[in-house]
């Protein structure tokens, strides 16, 4: 059974990752509207009767969606019965169905209700969070076999309360990044890294699309240096531990990558591929801080059992 939930899990995992790159491929072609005003049905029709480009997307992201709810579902009730004496086992597999059904209803809203750029920024939010969940509950489905060697790992108060800070403050620029999808911002500044690299502190001349765009760019500036130094005082403190090591080396570049793919995004006049490249990388990194978070819990758990080393 372990065997099956450890596949089970991985196909959950990636379901949820074409989930959120389903998402931001709607937003990006513009493909929100595609079925109109209806749902779950498509204008109004159970098989629409002629098909548009937009149309195809929003039905793709639609048949993903179902798909992943029935994995994750499956996934979280067998991971409740088997390994439901896990510590984190019973809160990942709630939260990972409450938070996908809660992705799919805001959704659903804003096709049939429509809503504002700033409510649907928040949607990608949700789905980051639905996907850490489920990212989550495999990485333990995983570690049964104690191969992470985990268990003697302490993580100390000060890193502890970074990695919270960090994870925060990261869901604050997603929600930047996701709004200046929404308010049609991405290619408003057309140079790098300042709007316009000539006259680089000419704010008064923004209009707020401009505003939206560059805000963004400060807030995930800071993000890359705060990861840049919180890595190096994880390698420096936890050197001889393979998890904290490479793990933190893994997110850091990512986060370099993502920094990256959002210039490019730039100087390809927002390439799709790079787009959707951006959004799949972030999902990665706040994956990451996750299970760091994850990892944090059980570090003060320990600490106030008196277990801690």
């Amino acid at each position: 059974m372990i065997k099956f939930l450890r596949t089970l899990s991985l196909i959950a995992t990636i379901l949820m990752l074409f989930l959120l790159l389903g998402g931001a491929l709607v937003t990006k072609t513009g493909s929100a509207d595609g079925c109109g005003d209806s749902w779950p049905l498509c204008e109004g029709e159970l098989i629409p009767s002629e098909f548009t480009f937009e149309m195809v997307i929003e039905l793709s992201h639609r048949a993903v969606s179902g798909v992943a709810g029935i994995v994750v579902l499956t996934l979280a009730i067998l991971s409740w019965i088997k390994i439901g004496h896990v510590r984190e086992v019973k809160f990942l597999a709630f939260s990972s169905v409450f938070f996908i059904v809660l992705q799919a209803l805001i959704g659903a809203a804003a096709v049939v209700w429509g809503q504002s750029d700033f409510v649907l920024a928040a949607h990608f939010g949700i789905s980051l969070v639905s996907f850490a969940a489920v990212f989550l509950l495999m990485l333990l489905i995983f570690e049964l076999d104690k191969k992470l060697h985990t268990e003697s790992l302490f993580i100390k108060k000060s890193h502890r309360l970074h990695i919270y800070a960090l994870s925060i403050y990261t869901m604050i620029v997603v929600y930047t990044g996701a709004l200046v999808r929404h308010t049609e911002s991405n290619l408003v500044c057309g140079d790098w890294p300042f709007c316009t690299n000539t006259s680089p502190l000419s704010f008064s001349d923004y209009d707020f699309n401009q505003w939206v765009q560059m805000g963004h760019r400060f807030a995930a500036g800071i993000l890359f240096i705060w990861t840049f130094i919180l890595m190096l005082n994880m390698i420096k403190n936890y050197r001889f531990n393979n998890v904290m090591y490479w793990g933190w080396i893994i997110t850091f570049f990512l986060i370099f990558l993502q920094v990256l793919f959002g210039a490019l995004i730039i100087f390809t006049l927002l390439n799709l591929g790079v787009a959707l490249m951006h959004a799949l990388v972030i999902s990665c990194y706040f994956g990451m801080l996750s299970y760091f978070i994850l990892l944090s819990n059980r570090s003060a758990k320990k600490e106030k059992t008196g277990m801690a080393k």
